[in-house]
């Protein structure tokens, strides 16, 4: 704690010097997105953005929204538990989830579950394919996840009410009020989402016992123009929820896990000339318990507690040139049932440059390294480049060097943890075409992964499993993104979305191909407009995984086909009302993602939009 606090203060004192000698004059901007970095130190690389209405036609969960709309692979433990992604063919840990630009990865095992994340919170969520561990830290491999709070300071006064209602007792209610004057600018945002889960599975398959969940999440965006030359801005969300897990056989014990999420984060960013100062200090904490049987109060536990200061100071040597310094110190503090007590502090400095040399080249640059007495980390890099050829294709090009920590329960595990763990490391390159005519765009991207260190639980003598260091593997693959949007004249208005992703990942010693990797994903959203009538459908197809690391074809999971359909109507002289109802698996299809862990068949909802 010593160590934080001096580092705290020492970002607050170059903050103050930044203010001091401040001039008057200043454009201000209407929007502030949070995480600049995205937009900027992405080159070489895709940004898929998922728009507010399909977070709408979807179900609340982030799993839902990113597993129909992006070329991420999900698994999850049936509708509303558990949810792990792979991304480009990594592993869950290897996907970091950025909160306003704050790595939000659980510090007990590194990973971050999608069921547990209500995105209707967010004002943007983006996916973003890729090394970037550089600018966001660890687990950083495969991919990112961006939620995003935009605060404005243009002066309104909006409020956004959702209540949608289901089979299966599902409802799902949000509320989000947006206001501001010419100095303040405040969003608030509440959701419920709540189902007794009792589904029946396609083909007669049985029915899903003990897997009611709900869950509550409070979002919070507070912005202060403190004069033309500085802002303040506080940040802060709330998520509590329970799941009942389900039951692979009536007669298996009922369990349940709870879990609550506490994120603040309080920024100050000020303008001298031309340097811009950022101080960022946020606090995390996450809790959960898990009930082994429901009918008694026994239960394991886990509680971490993350601190952060972190001072990006950027510099604009011109025009055409940005330069970055940022440095960080993060503290985490965890407890529980099978880690004890556990500590670190990881300091962190990364240097970044961006180069707009003319209009068609652009040009990216990033080192970082870290200093802990946890862990040995490697030294990272990142370059990137985008040439524009001609109007219509586009080049890019990137190359990094990533990396994740070990958890603590890597580490700290009773018995089993292993102090000695080098941090797992990837470099990775991938060369990407954009293709532009009239309304239609095209993305494809190859990418190539390589991963050494990777941290497996292996079995020792006595029965004791313990992790090491001990696998490397080979990821490579095709990523396309197909978009195209056309206004009809007098006809209405069509909108059609596709992502598609091959991928191969193999363990480099056995040869054998990773467990849940899909080689073909492929996604598809079309939706028209006409007058006050909207229609839209998805459709999500996943390939055959294997469930076994010897790739035993006998425990294979079939691929599947999934569409929803969903239509509505707006009311209103202002089209400010929509009433609306949507078909969920709409073929009835009877598919899984985790061994007798099975999704809905159909299943139906309607819902309510109201805007004042």
């Amino acid at each position: 704690m010593k160590k934080l606090r001096h580092y705290t203060l020492l970002l607050l004192l170059l903050q103050v010097l930044s203010v001091s000698g401040q001039k008057d004059s200043i454009n201000v901007l209407e929007e502030v997105l949070i995480d600049a970095k995205l937009n900027v130190f992405s080159t070489g690389q895709t940004v898929l953005s998922i728009p507010d209405s399909i977070t709408k036609r979807s179900r609340p969960l982030l799993a839902s929204i990113l597993k129909y709309n992006t070329p991420v692979y999900f698994k999850e433990n049936g509708l509303g538990m558990v949810s792990s992604p792979s991304f480009r063919g990594t592993s869950a840990s290897q996907t970091a989830v950025l909160w306003n630009g704050i790595n939000i990865n659980s510090q007990f095992n590194g990973q971050t579950d999608f069921n547990a994340i209500n995105a209707g919170g967010y004002d943007e969520i983006a996916v973003r394919g890729g090394g970037g561990s550089v600018v966001y830290g660890t687990g950083a491999i495969g991919g990112t996840v961006h939620l995003n709070t935009h605060l404005s300071f243009r002066k309104k006064l909006e409020n956004d009410v959702f209540v949608q209602y289901g089979s299966f007792n599902t409802l799902d209610a949000r509320y989000q009020l947006e206001a501001a004057t010419g100095d303040w600018s405040i969003t608030v945002s509440g959701a419920r989402n709540s189902s007794d889960n009792d589904y029946e599975y396609a083909d007669n398959k049985g029915e899903n016992i003990n897997g009611d969940f709900y869950s509550n999440s409070f979002n919070l965006g507070l912005a202060y123009r403190v004069n033309n030359r500085n802002t303040i801005r506080f940040y802060s969300e709330l998520f509590d929820g329970e799941r009942h897990f389900s039951l692979i056989r009536p007669s298996d014990t009922k369990t349940k896990y709870q879990n609550l999420n506490n994120r603040n984060l309080l920024e100050w960013e000020s303008e001298l000339s031309r340097f811009t100062s950022t101080v960022k200090l946020a606090f995390l904490d996450e809790n959960y318990k898990y009930f082994g049987n429901i009918a008694f109060e026994n239960h394991t536990f886990g509680e971490a507690d993350t601190f952060i200061a972190k001072y990006d100071l950027k510099f604009e040597a011109s025009e055409y040139i940005q330069l970055n310094t940022v440095l960080t110190n993060t503290y985490n503090s965890g407890k529980g049932s099978s880690v004890g007590q556990a500590n670190r502090n990881i300091f962190s400095a990364a240097f970044l440059m961006k180069h707009w040399l003319n209009e068609k080249l652009s040009y990216e640059a990033g080192v970082r390294t870290e200093i802990t007495d946890n862990y040995e980390s490697p030294v990272l890099f990142s370059v990137g480049t985008n040439y524009r050829f001609f109007d219509w294709y586009s080049l890019k090009l990137n190359a990094s060097r990533n990396f994740r920590i070990p958890t603590f329960n890597d580490l700290y595990w009773s018995s089993s943890g292993n102090t000695d763990l080098a941090a797992e490391a990837s470099l990775q390159g991938e060369i990407g075409n954009r293709f532009t005519w009239q309304d239609i765009e095209l993305n494809l991207t190859a990418y190539y992964i390589d991963i050494e260190d990777m941290i497996r639980w292996i079995p020792e003598s006595g029965g004791l499993w313990r992790p090491e260091n001990v696998d490397e593997v080979n990821t490579y693959g095709l990523e396309a993104l197909l978009g195209w949007k056309k206004q009809l004249e007098n006809y209405g208005f069509i909108n059609f979305r596709s992502t598609y992703a091959y991928t191969i990942s193999k363990n480099k010693q056995t040869k054998n191909y990773l467990t849940f990797v899909p080689k073909h994903k492929a996604t598809a959203a079309i939706d028209y407009s006409y007058n006050r009538w909207a229609i839209d459908y998805q459709f999500l197809f996943n390939g055959e995984v294997y469930t076994r690391s010897n790739n035993d074809t006998r425990y294979n999971l079939n691929s599947y086909s999934v569409s929803n359909l969903g239509i509505s109507y707006e009311l209103g002289k202002e089209h400010n009302y929509r009433v609306g109802g949507r078909v969920l698996n709409l073929f009835d299809i009877a598919y899984e993602s985790v061994e007798n862990r099975w999704m809905p068949g159909i299943n139906f909802n309607i819902y309510l939009n109201f805007n004042f």
